[in-house]
């Protein structure tokens, strides 16, 4: 099969970007052959053609006819359903927050796919049909990711894994909690510059891993106790207690409080280490979510989304509506943002020209102490 996966960008080492580069090398370990197509390209975009992938920012250099497109994010989606014509797609929804995940409708978007419960709430709440609508969690690469030694009885060291984690949310809770809990802790993400570019060689020499969404099933894959913690809030340590109800909710902000994490309730979590509950937690994550048993998924929505397209009856009238609609909502959007961006400036200039000396008070500030000083020099010259 001939794939084209379509992302907002391939540039930092975040979700959806790593998500496109394990996807579209296990498809190219079966045999399919897979281009991935993004405007904005950087260093995974680097490392997805290091692997032997064509990765292209231009369509007219997708060196194939592709059976189908993968699409993620509504602009590139959209983009590539009119650069190929004669192409169906499916569209998978990561998240419910940034504008570019807004799910787009077009007639040869013959299914949809949310990776969890919230976002399939949010696909249904642009008009994606339900019965078009599927839920495909969040995979590992378990060949990447393996099993970790033996957790020791009492947890060392602590990792918070996660891009956003910084000062400014939930770092200095962690910390704390750590401190009263004996434990050594590092931090490893985008927003304390330090990214992680291989965790399946790190993860394992930790016993506690703080993180949500990919990054704790990755801490869970390789069998470390993990706290769901984000800038959202704090979740529980996953457990096979409550493995059922945080699966379906992908380990991610749904599944974490609606309060900022404290360093009491992150010792309270810490508290609930259990080193063989992990191993049963790692167990699970290995057989339920492992990148090959969701390959057979994502693969088999392909196929039934390239038949059901060769039984409809092509109807340009409808996707050039489909177009206008599309257009008319990015339009919206675009305004909308421009307009924020006039009040905001509207409020610094604003700002600015009250922070300015006033008529009358111009003696007060530097500016004025200077004309004085210059005014009295030329008014002592005059009568010298």
């Amino acid at each position: 099969m001939k794939i084209l996966i379509t992302n907002n960008t391939l540039a930092a080492r975040a979700g959806t970007e790593l998500y496109v580069r394990d996807l579209a090398l296990a498809l190219a370990r079966h045999g399919h052959e897979v281009a991935v197509y993004s405007n904005v390209l950087g260093e995974v975009a680097q490392e997805i053609e290091s692997l032997g992938i064509a990765v292209c920012s231009d369509l007219s250099q997708v060196h194939f006819m592709p059976d189908i497109i993968h699409g993620q994010h509504h602009l590139e989606t959209m983009t590539a359903l009119l650069h190929f014509p004669d192409v169906p797609a499916v569209y998978f929804c990561h998240g419910i927050d940034p504008w570019e995940e807004i799910a787009p409708i077009h007639p040869r978007i013959i299914k949809y796919t949310a990776v969890c419960e919230l976002t399939r709430r949010a696909c249904i709440k642009h008009g994606v049909p339900a019965h078009k609508l599927q839920v495909i969690h969040n995979f590992v690469d378990t060949v990447r990711f393996k099993p970790r030694g033996p957790l020791p009885v009492s947890p060392k060291r602590a990792l918070v894994f996660s891009n956003l984690a910084s000062k400014r949310n939930y770092l200095n809770a962690a910390r704390e909690a750590c401190r009263r809990a004996g434990l050594e802790l590092h931090v490893r993400g985008i927003a304390s510059k330090a990214p992680l570019h291989s965790p399946e060689t790190v993860l394992g020499s930790y016993e506690i891993v703080f993180a949500k969404g990919r990054c704790a099933l990755e801490a869970m894959a390789v069998g470390t106790a993990v706290v769901l913690c984000g800038e959202e809030g704090a979740g529980p340590m996953v457990a096979c207690s409550n493995f059922d109800t945080l699966r379906p909710r992908n380990f991610g902000c749904a599944t974490l409080g609606l309060m900022a994490p404290s360093a009491t309730m992150l010792l309270d979590h810490i508290n609930r280490y259990d080193p063989d509950d992990a191993v049963k937690v790692c167990n699970r994550v290995r057989s339920e979510a492992s990148l090959d048993r969701t390959l057979t998924f994502i693969v088999g929505m392909y196929s039934e989304a390239i038949a059901q397209f060769f039984d409809l009856k092509p109807d340009p009238r409808a996707e050039s509506v489909a177009v206008a609609r599309y257009v008319r909502s990015v339009s919206d959007l675009i305004k909308e943002k421009q307009l924020i961006r006039q009040k905001r400036l509207k409020r610094r200039k604003m700002a600015f020209h009250r922070k300015q000396p006033q008529a009358g008070m111009l003696g007060g500030s530097v500016a004025g102490r200077l004309w004085n000083s210059i005014r009295n020099l030329v008014g002592y010259k005059r009568h010298s």
